[in-house]
C-alpha cells in the first residue's frame, strides 16, 4: 500500500477508541504487568503514546513545514512516561490521549497538506534526512505497533495458562 494521508488519518483517528475500548474499565492486573524485566506495561505505552502527541509527531510536521533553516528534530525521550504517567489512573491517561490526538489531528488536518509537501525533509538525530512522508508514515504504523504491543503484553498473562494451545499462540511466546 502506497502512502495515502487520508488512509492514515483513518487509523490516527481509531486508536484512541481502540485503546478506550480495549483498557479502561480493566482490572489493574492487565493494564499494570508487563513482560518482564525492562519492559511496559500497558500503562507505560498508554503513557509513551501521550509523550508523543506532546512532542513528536506534529511538532516535527511543523519543524518539516517550517521556513527555518534548522531544520533538526530535538531527540524524544522514550521513557518520559514513566515520570509524566505517576500518579494518574488508566481512565486519565486514555481521556488525556484522546484529547491530544483530537487537537494533533485538527492540526495536522489544517495544514493541507500537498504532495510537495510530503517530500520535504527534516533532521532526524539518529536517522539524518527525513520525510514528511515518512514521518506520517510512522506515525500510522507506530500507533499499529504499539496496539499490537498491548495486546501481546496483555495475552502473556495467561501464557502458562493456555497449557496445550500455547503451540497455537505464537503471541504468548514473541
Amino acid at each position: 500500500m502506497n502512502f495515502n494521508l487520508s488512509k492514515s488519518i483513518e487509523i490516527l483517528e481509531r486508536t484512541p477508541t481502540v485503546l478506550e475500548t480495549l483498557l479502561n474499565g480493566l482490572s489493574n492486573e492487565w493494564i499494570q504487568n508487563n513482560e518482564g524485566e525492562e519492559t511496559w506495561s500497558p500503562f507505560d505505552v498508554l503513557g509513551h503514546l501521550i509523550h508523543g502527541e506532546k512532542t513528536d509527531w506534529i511538532a516535527r510536521t511543523e519543524i518539516i513545514l517550517s521556513d527555518k533553516a534548522d531544520k533538526t528534530f530535538p531527540p524524544f525521550d522514550r521513557f518520559a512516561q514513566f515520570e509524566e504517567s505517576k500518579g494518574k489512573t488508566i481512565s486519565d491517561l486514555l481521556n488525556e490521549f484522546t484529547d491530544l490526538r483530537n487537537t494533533n489531528l485538527i492540526a495536522l488536518k489544517s495544514k493541507n497538506i500537498t504532495s510537495e509537501d510530503l517530500t520535504k525533509t527534516g533532521i532526524h538525530p539518529t536517522f539524518g534526512a527525513v520525510t514528511l512522508e515518512n514521518l506520517l508514515a510512522c506515525w500510522v504504523a507506530h500507533d499499529l505497533g504499539h496496539i499490537a504491543q498491548i495486546s501481546r503484553v496483555m495475552a502473556k498473562q495467561y501464557k502458562e495458562e493456555v497449557g496445550p494451545w500455547r503451540e497455537f499462540l505464537p503471541i504468548l511466546d514473541r
